[in-house]
Parts: structure tokens; sequence; C-alpha cells
């Protein structure tokens, strides 16, 4: 115990011992340290002098010196702390005043590996000197490193009490703001306010700079005389929206549908569901939704478009340019740090100076295009689309500020709708830039968002002739083949192009279609593909497979009346059948010409008609003429009426017809069945795995974004009712905002 109670009275340990710690020394070892024992040995080995004096401690005296400095250093921190002896407020201040600007503690380590001779070392430079493989991180690394050795190295006593910041601040360099490097934005993917349903495999949609454009199922076919100046309401982007019926022919003759800009927008209240569309990245459609859109944001990062792919950094800057090279840097600061209007000014200060710039032009453009994200304004979006034509159009642009203000441009057209005036700018790009496949690539794109499948298919044909390995164009030429009907043909295109890997070939349409494709053939891998989708985030499961899914919503094949909450309108119908049937089968009269043949590309053989009283919540006036005792009964119920991304119609399917198995556009809605007449044996319908037949005044209520397939064996006709509602866990605020389908 005496090293205890030596150790409160801060003694040394030992049986005798000096005043000082440092210069103990004891008689006792003295006097044993001529002895050969071996633990005099051990003593002079490890903590003793060649003449024999002790000069380590024991392993109790190390204890108890060890009890003395922590007790004495908690009294010296209560001491501290009690007197107010350190005024840390200071000296935080006076280490705030030390910190180094990080890009001039760096730029004097790294200046040496300057590749481009831009007088800096920048990120840029590090992808041309280091490997390919995970450059950016090991960058990261590198810089945080000699961050951590030069600051500590010269201020570290200062710095030991300021806030504990990442060594990761690290400004972006100049060169990555004038390379137009948007790290840290998203572009916003937004869903057009209206699609039609009755058609498939269409092609409509604004393109990722690295062709991943947004991805869907279905055509959209347009109404509008002049395609060239649409606008999509609450500056939504036009996305290509699957449908049930599965029709792939493109009309030559498709226009877009006029759409004006909401300026304000609504916010929904927290927790609704968010609708994601068919992207791997699951892009966000709910019109509230917006500000956390996945892929495409306020400014896409541009650099990434065109060089990573090669490996190399654009140049964006002429001889001229280099001389304002400060200015610019300024300017493009403003806009990174998201002072958009400021950045603007700015940016239009260097054009009025330095009219011949084409950087502070470009700069201008992508002010402008970050101020209508900003304020959701189609005319701030025009004004940018025009500036990035001047940029292109001054003396002495480089070619790939050329390439990027106008591939820009052609995005921004086809997000507003200009789908002609896209596909204008896209050919001048190929004409100017003719080796690049990637152009042509996008170009054939643009002959699909106006229906052109021919020139398409001809676009894609030259780009496989030159690069036959070309995924992108793979699944595209396939898309197409699809689209005509060669089923065969087209399955080695998509197969292969998805297998691919390349850039916007991971898009939920290709699997949806070649899974139809191998399904039509009697080709089992079918599923296989259904199943890759769905791992990839594609589908919501292997049997629903609609690409327009709101997040959370119940999924289950088959329904209750309970389970849906619409029980007055299923009592309605199944009240009211004989009425519904009787209107239904004197339309039926071929003289009107009231029915429709079913012209999706659904059958596989046989007669099936519909006729439509609502579609898209809108009711079809001069149709309710022909029952107008059903329409009125079904005013008073919304859930149906107001169901945007349904319809109400009448369906007439006759004797030896089959309907393919197939998927509706979105998992938003119910489709509820009322048998009319109904033969007693050899209709049925299967969704998922399980298989039900109708009753005539009774109804069906099924989910239609799984997957269904329908029979008619019978001997005469089978007339039903549909009707469409939403899906009862959609909020009315969902109803009131999601885009029609």
């Amino acid at each position: 115990m005496a090293p205890r109670k030596n150790a409160k009275g801060g003694g040394s340990g030992g049986a005798h011992s000096s005043g000082s710690g440092s210069g103990s020394s004891s008689t006792s070892a003295g006097s044993s340290s001529g002895s050969s024992s071996p633990g005099t040995r051990r003593e002079t080995k490890h903590g003793g002098h060649k003449n024999g004096r002790k000069g380590g401690l024991s392993g109790s005296s190390f204890f108890t010196w060890f009890m003395v400095i922590a007790l004495l250093g908690v009294w010296a921190s209560v001491a501290v702390v009690w007197f107010d002896l350190v005024d840390y407020e200071e000296v935080l201040a006076k280490a705030k005043d030390f910190r180094y600007n990080l890009s001039e503690v760096l730029q004097g380590k790294l200046g040496i590996y300057d590749a481009d001779g831009d007088g800096d070392f920048d990120v840029d430079d590090a992808k041309v000197l280091l490997e390919p493989q995970n450059i950016e991180d090991e960058l990261k690394e590198h810089i945080q490193t000699l961050l951590h050795e030069t600051v500590l190295r010269e201020h570290g006593k200062d710095l030991l009490q300021e806030d504990k910041e990442p060594a990761r601040e690290q400004q972006v360099e100049d060169e990555d703001f004038l390379t137009g490097r948007d790290v840290d934005d998203k572009f916003e993917n937004l869903e057009a306010e209206t699609f039609h349903e009755e058609t498939e495999a269409s092609y409509h949609g604004e393109q990722t700079a690295s062709q991943d454009y947004n991805h869907d199922t279905e055509e959209i076919l347009y109404e509008q005389e002049n395609p060239d100046d649409v606008t999509y309401q609450d500056y939504d982007e036009p996305v290509y929206e699957p449908s049930e019926n599965e029709r792939i022919e493109i009309s030559d003759n498709t226009v877009e549908e006029s759409r004006i800009i909401a300026e304000e927008v609504s916010i929904p209240p927290a927790g609704e569901h968010q609708e994601v569309p068919p992207e791997t990245n699951r892009k966000t459609d709910d019109p509230e939704q917006k500000e956390k859109g996945v892929q495409d944001g306020r400014q896409r990062d541009q650099f990434g478009a065109y060089c990573n792919v090669k490996n190399k950094k654009p140049k964006l800057l002429n001889k001229f340019d280099k001389t304002i090279k400060a200015e610019l840097i300024a300017a493009e600061k403003l806009r990174k740090r998201g002072k958009i209007e400021e950045a603007v000014n700015a940016f239009e200060e260097l054009v009025r100076k330095y009219p011949q710039s084409p950087r502070a032009r470009y700069g201008k453009a992508q002010c402008e295009d970050d101020l209508a994200e900003k304020r959701r304004s189609n005319e701030v979006l025009r004004g940018a689309i025009e500036t990035y034509q001047e940029v292109a159009s001054l003396p002495d642009v480089p070619a790939d500020l050329v390439k990027l203000s106008l591939k820009r441009r052609s995005e921004r057209q086809q997000f507003l709708g200009h789908m002609r005036g896209s596909l204008l700018t896209l050919q001048r790009l190929v004409q100017l830039f003719p080796s690049d496949t990637s152009l042509k690539n996008d170009l054939g794109v643009g002959y699909l968002l106006i229906g052109d499948n021919n020139n398409a298919k001809k676009i894609y044909e030259e780009v496989l002739n030159v690069t036959p390995n070309d995924g992108f164009a793979k699944v595209h030429y396939g898309f197409i083949l699809k689209a005509q009907n060669k089923i065969a043909e087209s399955i080695p295109y998509l197969k292969e192009g998805i297998e691919s890997g390349d850039p916007g070939t991971d898009d939920g349409r290709f699997y949806f279609h070649l899974g139809d494709a191998m399904q039509r053939a009697g080709n089992k891998e079918a599923y296989k593909w259904y199943e890759l989708g769905h791992k990839r985030g594609h589908f919501a499961s292997v049997w629903q497979r609609s690409l327009y899914n709101v997040n959370g919503l119940k999924a289950q094949p088959w329904w209750t009346t309970k389970e849906t909450g619409y029980t007055d309108l299923v009592k309605s119908l199944e009240r009211n059948w004989k009425l519904i049937r009787d209107e239904g089968l004197a339309v039926m009269d071929k003289t009107k010409g009231l029915f429709l043949p079913e012209d999706e590309n659904l059958r596989e053989k046989g007669d099936w008609s519909q006729f439509t009283l609502w579609q898209q919540g809108r009711k079809n006036e001069n149709a309710c003429k022909g029952a107008p005792k059903t329409c009125a009964l079904l005013e008073t119920f919304p859930e149906t009426t107001g169901c945007r991304r349904g319809q109400i119609k009448y369906s007439v399917m006759h004797p030896g017809t089959h309907v393919w198995p197939h998927t509706g556009p979105t998992n938003c809605r119910l489709r509820m069945h009322l048998g009319l007449v109904i033969p007693k044996e050899g209709c049925r319908i299967r969704c998922a795995n399980e298989t039900r037949t109708w009753e005539e005044g009774k109804v069906l209520i099924f989910d239609d974004s799984f997957e269904h397939e329908v029979w008619q064996d019978a001997s005469s006709f089978r007339l039903i009712f549909i009707v469409d509602v939403w899906h009862p866990e959609l909020t009315p605020q969902q109803r009131r905002t999601l885009p029609a389908i």
C-alpha cells in the first residue's frame, strides 16, 4: 500500500526519493547494480545506464507516476474551467484567422502536376495523370492528406481548439467552374401534364447528356396544330407514358398538345406517396415532389456529357476567354453558389463588355436555364434556348462548347415540347460533327419524338454499320422493329443492347418490350427479363410491371368492394346493370359506328371493340348522347369520372378472341368490370396467377398494373362495362395534381 499512499502525497514511489522526479535515484538500486542477478540484468537493459546507475522506474513506480499525472490532469482541467483561465472564444477566433485558403495551399503542393497548361492543378488534371479507376476518390484522399499535413505542421497549436470542420470543404477549382462542372446540381425529372393511354411503345421524353432520357413504354399522341409552340403545365418535362393498350405504331402526323405553365406550384402535405417513373433512378413524377428529382435537375453536369467517356477535359475557353478568365470564374462562382439572379447580372455585364466571348454568353445561358427552373417559367427558358443558339453562332467558338450549347438547346426544346425545333438542332449537330455516333443516337431519338420511325430506323442502321456493338443504338433499333410488329427480329437487338450496359440501355421500356416480345414468340425467358427488370428497380414486381407508380400504395391483383371503399359506386352499378346493358346494346348497332375496334396491338386474334364515355377525367359529350342515363348515373361518382388516369367504357369481345398478357401504365387506379352480357362458358380473365369469370350484374375489381390476359372462347359475344377509379390510398392532393394518362 506504500505506493498508493506516496502517490497521494506526490512521492516518487521509492523508499528514498529526491525532490525532483527527473533526477531521482535509489541507494538500494545503486548498491545492487553490480549484482549479476537476472532482475538486475533486465533492469540495466531496459531502464539503466552503462555505469550501473538505475535510470528507469519499477513497475509499481511507473503506476504511481501514472496516477499522479492523471490526477494532476483532472485537477488542472477543473481549475481551468472553474477559474476561467482560458478564453476559448479568443483561441477559436485566432485559429480561424490562420485558416488557409485551401486552393492556395494545394496549388503550392500540386502545381507541378499541371497537365493542361492552365497554370494550376485541378481535378481534371488529375484525371489525365492518374489511372481512370476511382480517380476522384483517390484525389480527394490525397488532397485531404496534404491539407492536414500542411495546416497542422504550420499552425497545429492554434488550430487545436478550432471547430471541427471536415477536410473535404474544398473549393471547386477555377477550371471546374469554367467547364460547367455542376457537381451539386441535379435535374428535376418532371412529367408532362397529360398523356394518352391508347398507344404503346411510344418514344417521348427528355434525353440526358448521357442519353439516359426519361423512360416509358407508350406513345404520346399530341393534339395541337403547332408542334413547336407547346408548353407543359407546372413546368413539367414531357416523358413517355406507358399505356395499358400496347399499340406501337407511331403516326407521322403526331403533333404536340398545348400546355401552359402554372407559375405557382402547390406543395403537398408531408408524407404523401411519391410517384416514380420507370428509370432505374426512380425519378419523381408527382408535380409536388419535383424538387427532389433524381437525374435531371436545375443544370446537369455538362462536363460529364462529353468528356467522362473519353476521359478528357472539354476545351471551353478560346484565346480571348483565357484573358478574362478571372472575371468568368467570379461570375460562375455566383451561379454555383445558387445566387442565380446575381449570376445572371454578372454574366449579362460580361456579355455587354465582351460580346465576342463565347464562354460569357454560355454562362448567361446557363444562368437563364437555372432561373427558369427556379421560377418555373417557360418564358425565361425560351430566352435560355435562344442564348444557347447565340453561343454556337459566335466566331471562334471551341468545338466542345458548340456541342454543349447545342445539345443543351435541344434538350430544353424537348422540355418545352418543341420536338421539331429540337430535331433541327440535332440535325445541325450531326452536320457539324458527322463522326460522333452519340450525336447520331440523339438524332434518332429526335425522330422518334416526332413519330418518324422510318428516319429513326435509318439513323440507327447507320450507327450500327459503323459501331455494331453500340448498345444504345441496338435497344432503339430493336424498339423500332417491335413497333413494326417484327417481334422475332426485335428480340436479339433488345437483348444484346440491354446486356451491353451502355448508357441509356438500362431502361424499363426495353425490359418491358423484350419480355413482351419473348412472350408473344413463346420464349420462356420472358419472365427472366421481367425478374431482372424488377431487381434493377424498373418494375414493382415480376407481375406488376406498370412504369408510372406511386410508391407505397397497396398492391394486390384482385380487390373486394370493401377493400376499395367504393361501396356506393359498386352498389349503384350492380343495381342499375340492366339500364347500363340496354344502352350499351343500343349503341352496338354498327350503323352508328360508335364502337371502335381495339387498335393497340393487344390481340393475338379475334374481334374486340370499345365505346368510351370518359377518358382521362374528361367526358365525351357526343358519346354520352348514346348512353345518357348511364352517364347521368356516373356523374355523382367523382372517384371514377374524375379519374384522370383511367377510362369509363363499354367493351365487346367476340368469339375466338385472345388478348395477349399485358399491363396497364400505372398503379394509381383500379379497374372495375361490370358483367352485362356474359356467355355461360368460354370467357375468362387472368390477373397475375389467378383466373376468374364474369357474372351478369356483378362487379369484378382488379389492379390492371398487374399482368392480365383475356380469352373469349364462347359461341356468342361478351359485353362488359369498364369503370376505372383512383387507387383508394391516393390523397385528394394527388388526385388533383397527378398528370393524366
